[in-house]
């Protein structure tokens, strides 16, 4: 990325950054805005962002109150893994209230229809805070988070994903509604079938090569962090390893069928790769990373996701964009050298923050440094 421009963004009046390819590093107080930045950045990949918020409460809240609308956006220029490319995003004016929470994205001065289009240039791997709770947090926290491992390995799984759940939506009203056509409830939950088992079908497969990439770099590396096992858990799942894709297609459909009225009571889709789950397995304690310590499960997220960034630069060539927040803090200091090892080895961009510049001494020659403070940010010398 050679530079990142905010208009109206959180506690971000105006901000005009620029950088080169090499690692960022954001140092300041708590609640300073370094997570800001990193949540802007997340904005340059489909989605909600890191913090999954609605588009309309990123805005600066001092223009949130004013007379004059209420829109942030952003533009970056960057080094993508077809060349340079210039991007601009941010909330669309609302031509209604239905209209409120759409953002236009711009590819090179060009409107695209779909945030979607962002990843044809660009992947993004996210780490925060919040995520430390991810092995025991509910289960649609961790299916997310699995479902943005297979985004970079297999570049149609969001696109299956998303119709897969626009039939289900469809199908939920028609249930709600009652008497609808049993021809028409049919080829929605052949839909949902087709496209239910292509994403549990994905899972495995994306699955199963991070957990591969685990493996290679605990016998290759230094060891400082785990190695896993993982595994989507599901029913649809549960079948692909049993029977083949067509077969469990055409059992999901049946159940779809099966399960008209229990769904239309309980006002959602009981059974499918919508109620699946994310399973980790420490592999040296022998335990699930539900019941491992909190620096445990730390350590084999950051192993899980240093492992699928290395699969996403092996597979298309160029590493994703790395954002870290607050990481490095809940580090030894044996993995956090790590740490800094596989970040400058995967040749990619990494983000990273914290509130003490002396964690990243590991990065002094090799990474860019800014204090951050009250929405501004400086240019600082490295750590001594």
């Amino acid at each position: 990325m050679l530079g990142l421009t905010l208009q109206d963004f959180r506690n971000y009046t105006t901000l005009k950054l620029p950088c080169t390819d090499a690692p960022v590093v954001l140092t300041g107080p708590n609640g300073a805005g370094k997570t800001n930045i990193l949540e802007a950045l997340s904005f340059l990949s489909p989605g909600r962002g890191l913090r999954r918020a609605k588009l309309g409460e990123v805005t600066r809240q001092a223009r949130q109150n004013s007379d004059t609308g209420s829109r942030w956006a952003m533009h970056a220029e960057l080094s993508s893994c077809i060349g340079p490319v210039s991007v601009g995003t941010g909330l669309a004016e609302a031509a209604g209230d239905e209209d409120s929470e759409r953002r236009h994205v711009r590819i090179n001065g060009e409107a695209v229809s779909s945030a979607n289009a962002l990843a044809e240039y660009l992947d993004i791997v996210w780490l925060t805070p919040q995520m430390d709770r991810l092995f025991v947090d509910g289960l649609s926290t961790r299916r997310r988070f699995m479902d943005r491992l297979v985004y970079g390995l297999d570049g149609g799984h969001a696109r299956r994903v998303g119709a897969y759940e626009k039939a289900m939506r469809e199908r939920n009203k028609l249930l709600k509604a009652g008497g609808a056509d049993a021809s028409w409830l049919g080829a929605l939950e052949s839909q949902m079938a087709e496209h239910g088992v292509a994403v549990a079908a994905a899972r495995r497969d994306g699955l199963a090569l991070v957990e591969a990439g685990m493996a290679l770099s605990e016998a290759s590396g230094d060891g400082a962090f785990p190695r896993g096992r993982l595994a989507a858990k599901g029913i649809v799942e549960d079948w692909l390893a049993e029977m083949p894709a067509l077969a469990a297609e055409e059992k999901l459909r049946r159940l779809l069928q099966e399960r008209r009225f229990i769904d239309r009571d309980a006002g959602a889709a009981t059974e499918g790769p919508h109620r699946s789950d994310f399973a980790v397995w420490h592999c040296a304690k022998d335990q699930a990373a539900a019941h491992c310590s909190t620096g445990e499960q730390k350590a084999l997220l950051i192993a899980i996701t240093l492992a699928n960034a290395r699969l996403i630069r092996e597979r298309k060539g160029f590493a994703p964009l790395l954002l870290l927040d607050e990481v490095s803090a809940h580090l030894d200091a044996m993995r956090r050298a790590a740490l800094y090892r596989e970040i400058l080895a995967l040749g990619g961009q990494a983000w990273l923050t914290g509130t003490d510049l002396d964690l990243f001494k590991g990065l002094r020659e090799r990474a860019e440094f800014f204090a951050v403070a009250d929405g501004a940010v400086q240019p600082q010398a490295a750590p001594a």
